[in-house]
């Protein structure tokens, strides 16, 4: 029996005893509705009855988490994915908006254990260019055979352009880099790809060099330098891939969908919960003019480059000289 029941059972008993509910309610410091509700209490339930009840109501006609938002919230927790994960898919595929404290507050109430991050062997070295358009990483994937998803990503901001193309070949490239000059909102100073052949096409290059951009290749075997792109398009598979089909009638549409979505509603965890379109506004006041970029561009310092890494460092030891 805890301190409550025992205080309030005294009250009954000295009432019981005296049958002066005035004389009782002085001595004990109450109302008399309080010492009513409570010597009723007594009559009808015994000792239990003087324990505290719930005041939580029968009916919550405006209760923001319903059943099905429960339901959805522990079976994504069920498929290893964390608060923010969680709610970004709440939002773009239930029109759900839930706050990462309401989530928390679902997981706890089911006694859900956290999320246990594996430990890197390797600590990873991150780093992020400081300037938007100073570095944009390209890359395409393969989704099905005759379907190619090409993904550019500024290092700064994260802000992304994606595009789907039947075919990874310098037309196609030219087309998406068309694209990406257009929609990225700021000038791009350098373009950073690995060594797929459809990007070292002539015209491909030609076209980089007319519009001030640098083509900067990374070497053989080191995807990480890529790493950026190679991590949004992994998003791209989980989060987008798994839910449309490439068949589907309008995919053009729903990956600009997506692209809006990752780039003004997804918070990004990298820019600590914000999203790019956000980190762009935080560091705009930074971005260069495109005539600035312009007049630093010297075409003498560029050239045109080869797919194989071996033939590309004779060319360049050649130049050299």
């Amino acid at each position: 029996m805890n301190a409550q029941i025992r205080c309030r059972l005294k009250w009954v008993k000295l009432y019981e005893e005296l049958g002066d509910a005035g004389v009782v309610c002085r001595r004990c410091g109450i109302s008399r509705p309080t010492l009513r509700k409570w010597v009723k209490r007594y009559q009808q339930e015994g000792e239990v009855g003087l324990d505290s009840m719930s005041r939580r109501p029968h009916h919550s006609p405006n209760r923001k988490v319903t059943q099905t938002d429960q339901d959805n919230i522990l079976r994504m927790r069920g498929e290893n994915k964390g608060a923010r994960r969680i709610q970004n898919e709440l939002r773009l595929y239930e029109q759900k908006e839930l706050s990462l404290r309401t989530i928390h507050k679902v997981l706890v109430a089911a006694k859900v254990n956290p999320l246990v991050k594996p430990k890197r062997s390797i600590p990873s070295k991150r780093y992020s260019l400081l300037i938007p358009g100073e570095r944009v990483q390209i890359d395409t994937m393969k989704v099905a055979p005759g379907v190619y998803q090409y993904t550019a990503v500024d290092d700064c901001s994260r802000f992304r352009v994606l595009a789907v193309h039947p075919r990874r070949d310098a037309r196609h490239t030219l087309l998406f880099l068309d694209r990406v000059i257009e929609e990225m909102p700021f000038p791009i100073q350098r373009i950073q790809t690995d060594r797929g052949t459809e990007f070292f096409a002539e015209s491909v290059q030609r076209y980089l060099m007319s519009n001030c951009i640098k083509f900067r290749p990374i070497p053989p075997r080191s995807p990480h330098l890529n790493g950026k792109v190679e991590r949004s398009q992994l998003t791209d598979k989980i989060e987008f891939w798994s839910r449309y089909s490439h068949k589907e009638q309008g995919i053009d549409q729903r990956i600009e969908e997506w692209q809006f979505e990752y780039n003004w509603r997804r918070p990004h965890g990298s820019l600590s919960g914000k999203t790019p379109v956000g980190k762009l506004a935080e560091v705009g006041a930074q971005i260069p003019l495109s005539e600035d970029i312009t007049s630093a561009y010297d075409l003498r310092k560029e050239r045109i480059r080869y797919s194989n890494w071996k033939v590309d460092l004779a060319i360049a030891a050649m130049d050299l000289q």
